[in-house]
């Protein structure tokens, strides 16, 4: 069986690959289903519609349209093999609320739906007090004569929606879309509405997750809908997927990369990216209309297609651009938050080493057409490496590593939503009590015990300020925010604090810091001084002190009964 397929009825002017099967004749393969196709008239998992953009546009030879028509097809079937979008059924109902103050709307769409359709219900907007819930399993709580009243519906209707009614999937805006289109989508969601897991998460390097303190929220912020919540009590975060509007968002915002995008994941954009050696990536989001877009792509320029047009962040853009020896050219009418710092970040960068910006934008055609005569390789950026099992933050390091290498190019500020920073420590205040190597769930605080160090990987600070609320000495530890040194010291372990171990007084085993056990004692002292034994016990360790003190209670206890003698 063939996996490859395309179709167009006006044939192809070039041979390509037997192993895409090509077609003139949908009837020919007339309940066939393929994996990869360049059209949705055909029954397949993935649409490429990149693969048609770029035959009917480039201007590359034959021979090289030949091969790169089949690396289009690779790539996409790599995007689906590493794609983790499970998809979910949700039951929906008949049941559809309507939301109107005006009568006018009521006529209408009541002139427009058939009855049996519908067990539909009816309110003015103003004595909504809240929505909650999702598509199929909508709660509306409303004001009836001063009682809370609460209505279940699976669908609302709600004309000149507020924006808080639009957050929740199942709420649609004739006013936005047109009556007939609102009314074609809630007709096709009744028993079949399906949705895909758009994002995952690994609470264990998120930076708000269980903390004492409220120091990230970043993906919540920027989501558009109530896929994403919080509970800064718990400091929990709630991920609703049929929710979701797969934008994207949160995935470039999360400073540690705690969010991966399933459709199309770091691993998926780093083994995708191996295909693009010595050519130059057009990234191209689904939203982005191609299919009439007529433009001379110059040689060497090869689509790369992507769903989301929100989640691209600092390293998958640095992977891209390292992988390919290229600058890239985002094609794009809009780019969000965290795309945009990193694109900034890298732009920076990219003039400090090479001289040149590592992603063209473009916006539209006019932009477009100035980006393909811009676009050029940069000698000496190609760099790969395994790096698969690394975090977003040590993949990041490598690659900005080797930029760097043994060169002092500055520094690059990073910004609002993307954050780099250094920790600096007061050694003399420092008691290498290590609570904020535990606050560090990014690995870039560590503890050496070989030489009692406290030490720093600048590279991998996000700059979250936790090990800054968790040091319980004053002025100690503080961070220099939103700034990356382009400078080989920022990749290597810094020490920041060093001490000498303490050896216990009775037996000679070392159990503390020198600065510890003398940051106690200094307390204590004062309190103990009338007691020569408890004074002693502070410079014990663990097994000492609870014996001196004990053999001093006896000691004193006897010595207590022979005087009552």
């Amino acid at each position: 069986m063939q996996e490859f397929i395309y179709y167009n009825p006006n044939g192809l002017d070039f041979p390509i690959s037997e192993e895409i099967l090509v077609t003139t004749n949908l009837k020919e393969i007339e309940n066939k289903s393929f994996l990869i196709s360049n059209t949705n008239e055909i029954n397949s998992e993935l649409t490429a519609r990149e693969i048609d953009f770029y035959i009917k546009n480039s201007q590359d030879t034959i021979s090289q349209k030949i091969q790169n028509v089949s690396k289009l097809y690779e790539i996409a079937a790599t995007k689906y093999d590493f794609s983790q979008d499970i998809s979910y059924d949700q039951e929906v109902s008949n049941q559809l609320l309507l939301v109107t103050n005006q009568k006018e709307q009521y006529d209408e769409f009541i002139s427009c739906i058939d009855s049996k359709d519908f067990e539909l219900f009816h309110i003015n907007e103003d004595i909504i007090k809240s929505i909650d819930g999702h598509i199929g399993n909508l709660t509306v709580v409303v004001d009836d004569e001063g009682k809370d009243v609460k209505l279940q519906v699976s669908q609302i209707v709600w004309y000149n929606a507020k924006i808080e009614g639009m957050k929740q999937s199942g709420c649609f805006d004739p006013n936005t879309l047109t009556l007939s289109e609102v009314l074609k989508t809630i007709k096709e969601n009744i028993n079949s509405y399906s949705y895909k897991k758009i994002t995952t998460y690994d609470k264990t390097i998120c930076q708000y997750d269980s903390r004492r303190e409220v120091i990230c929220s970043k993906c919540e912020e920027v989501c558009p809908s109530v896929a994403i919540t919080k509970d800064d009590e718990t400091k929990t975060l709630t991920f609703s997927q049929i929710d979701c509007h797969g934008c994207g968002g949160c995935i470039s915002v999360c400073p540690s990369g705690a969010l991966e995008y399933t459709p199309t994941s770091r691993e998926s954009i780093y083994e995708i990216s191996l295909f693009y050696k010595e050519t130059h990536p057009l990234i191209i989001p689904s939203k982005m209309n191609i299919e009439n877009l007529d433009i001379e792509l110059k040689e060497n320029i090869l689509p790369f297609a992507i769903d989301g047009e929100k989640f691209l962040d600092e390293t998958m853009l640095l992977t891209i651009a390292q992988s390919s020896s290229s600058q890239i050219i985002f094609y794009t009418d809009f780019i969000s938050k965290g795309t945009g710092d990193a694109i900034r970040i890298l732009n920076d960068i990219y003039q400090a080493k090479y001289g040149k910006d590592a992603i063209i934008v473009a916006s539209n055609k006019e932009e477009l057409i100035e980006a393909i005569n811009e676009v050029s390789f940069i000698e000496t950026s190609y760099f790969n490496f395994n790096q698969s099992g690394l975090k977003k933050r040590e993949v990041f390091s490598q690659r900005l590593q080797k930029i760097v290498g043994d060169e002092n190019l500055g520094e690059v500020k990073t910004g609002e939503h993307v954050h780099y920073g250094l920790v600096n420590v007061d050694a003399n205040k420092c008691t290498l009590c290590l609570v904020c190597v535990g606050a560090c769930n990014v690995d870039a605080l560590q503890a050496d015990a070989k030489d009692n160090t406290l030490r720093l990987n600048p590279s991998l600070c996000t700059s979250c300020g936790y090990c800054e609320v968790s040091c319980p000495e004053s002025d100690c530890l503080t961070i220099d925010r939103d700034v990356i040194k382009l400078e080989p010291m920022w990749f290597k372990e810094n020490i920041l604090a060093q001490d000498t171990l303490f050896a216990c007084v009775e037996c000679g085993k070392e159990f503390a810091t020198t600065k510890s056990v003398q940051k106690i004692a200094s307390i204590m002292a004062p309190i103990f001084a009338s007691d020569p034994v408890k004074e002693r016990s502070l410079y014990c360790c663990a097994d000492c002190k609870p014996k001196i003190m004990m053999q001093n209670y006896y000691d004193k206890k006897i010595q207590g009964d022979t005087n009552a003698r």
